[in-house]
């Protein structure tokens, strides 16, 4: 009896795994490796063998199997990766100019960090949007892709609170929307409640360095070496910026709700 209900729960969650491959070949296989599956774990029960390495195994090899597929899929059908390279090089032809004749000072290795940041923003957008199939939903995506790749590099190359460790707590903000589209499998109904967590974690920010502000702790925000004050160039500045992402990251999220309600 307990077998039979380990093998009911190991059905479930490998079902929940085989979400994960493309629609196609989901629609072709899924039902046919899911029966597989919980024919084999029967086949090990039944003769006494222990199931939870074999669904571990299970689990890696269909895990392997989904990123070679989707990677395959990449290759084969989204011709536009080559074009995302294309307009990530032209991008950074501009530094690249202005370092040789405007007396720029880009650093070497800031045009290879740049680049892969440019190409996985573009490349984000590519998988994602075309998951959804209005024009509301790819404007979202969009919005979030652009939002999120702005707030990097604000952060890179300044620092929207002073210059110190607070404010890898944005590197947070991205995780919250990046965990909850996981969650949502990138549907429009999830992604819109992904997206305002997102933008509650953004306007959470500043309130908690105020407070770290007030508590004394100078050293999370700035650098001891640092001329700046903290919260430079100003408390209601700071504010008014992440007020800025956060209106973005709602209209992202308004965007998806759409997207949603055109679907229902």
């Amino acid at each position: 009896m307990a077998d039979e209900h380990d093998i009911a729960r190991y059905r479930r969650w490998y079902r929940k795994l085989l979400r994960f491959y493309s629609r196609p070949y989901r629609e072709r296989f899924a039902e046919g490796m899911e029966q597989t599956f919980n024919d084999l774990c029967r086949e090990r029960a039944e003769a006494g063998d222990g199931l939870v390495g074999f669904v571990l195994w299970m689990f890696a090899e269909t895990s392997a199997g989904i990123i070679r597929e989707n990677g395959r899929s990449i290759v084969m059908q989204n011709k536009s990766i080559t074009h995302i390279a294309l307009v990530t090089g032209l991008i950074l032809l501009i530094p690249l100019f202005g370092n040789l004749f405007m007396g720029w000072n880009w650093p070497a290795f800031a045009f290879p960090f740049w680049g892969a940041l440019l190409f996985g923003t573009g490349l984000t957008y590519e998988l994602i949007a075309r998951k959804g199939g209005t024009i509301a939903y790819r404007a979202a995506v969009g919005i979030a892709c652009a939002t999120g790749f702005v707030l990097v590099f604000i952060n890179a190359a300044a620092g929207i609170i002073g210059d110190g460790p607070v404010n890898l707590m944005y590197l947070g903000v991205l995780a919250v929307g990046f965990v909850g589209a996981l969650i949502a499998r990138f549907e429009a109904r999830g992604m819109a409640l992904a997206l305002f967590a997102t933008a509650v974690a953004q306007m959470l920010v500043p309130v908690i360095a105020l407070v770290i502000w007030k508590a004394g702790w100078q050293d999370l925000l700035i650098d001891p070496n640092s001329p700046h004050p903290p919260f430079d160039p100003g408390i209601a500045p700071v504010f008014g910026l992440n007020a800025v992402f956060v209106m973005l990251f709602v209209g992202s999220a308004l965007l998806f709700r759409r997207a949603s309600a055109n679907r229902l």
